[in-house]
């Protein structure tokens, strides 16, 4: 079954390209997981056509939103005893995770590739109460960043991309897991220098 899903996703880019590629990205974020498929497509379709390289992203990103939306909606409804039933012992910390974390808990998963888990984090955000705006926003920002920096890839430096890719996706994890580190501790000091700033103020005009 999967495999023929694969197929039809396949001849689906093909034949539609952008809109062949949104189709592949929400299955992928909603269904039936293809891993790495999607990053692949993304890089095949910008070195086909560098010219429409951000279409492409923009597709892929949105694709994947969409996808991860509905996944977002049913656990909102009620995905507990589902998420409960995987997380095998660790929800409570999960849970804690994700209240105190909650656009960095959809934004990491979003902006790693495979093997790092997407769909658990979904469905806990939808679980937990995570704000629809915060949502959304964390996976389209995490998902534009990851195809943006496939899609420039395979335009700067072409078929050698996906040869890299197939080779040395290992080093690719872990370049976007640098990157991702270091916007965490960016988005930390600056949400925290906020708080701070505000305190301090709040303080002062108390005085």
């Amino acid at each position: 079954m999967k495999k023929k899903a694969f197929l039809w996703l396949q001849a689906l880019v093909l034949k539609w390209g952008g809109v062949g590629m949104f189709a592949v990205t929400f299955v992928d974020s909603s269904s039936v997981a293809f891993p790495f498929f999607p990053d692949a497509v993304v890089m095949q379709l910008c070195v086909a056509n560098p010219a429409r390289m951000p279409y492409y992203v923009a597709m892929a990103s949105l694709g994947s939103l969409a996808g991860a939306m509905v996944l977002f909606a049913l656990a909102k409804k009620g995905g507990e005893a589902y998420f409960h039933r995987h997380a095998r012992g660790k929800g409570e910390r999960i849970k804690e995770w994700v209240e105190h974390n909650a656009f960095l808990s959809a934004f990491v998963p979003a902006i790693l590739p495979p093997p790092f888990p997407f769909k658990p984090f979904v469905v806990a955000e939808g679980v937990f109460q995570v704000p629809w705006k915060t949502f959304i926003a964390a996976i389209l920002i995490g998902r534009a960043l990851r195809y943006g920096i496939e899609g420039i890839f395979a335009v700067k430096y072409g078929d050698q991309a996906l040869a890299f890719m197939k080779v040395h996706g290992a080093v690719f994890v872990l370049s976007v897991l640098g990157l991702t580190v270091v916007l965490y501790f960016v988005m930390r000091y600056a949400f925290h220098g906020t708080s701070a700033s505000g305190s301090a103020d709040a303080s002062g005009a108390e005085k």
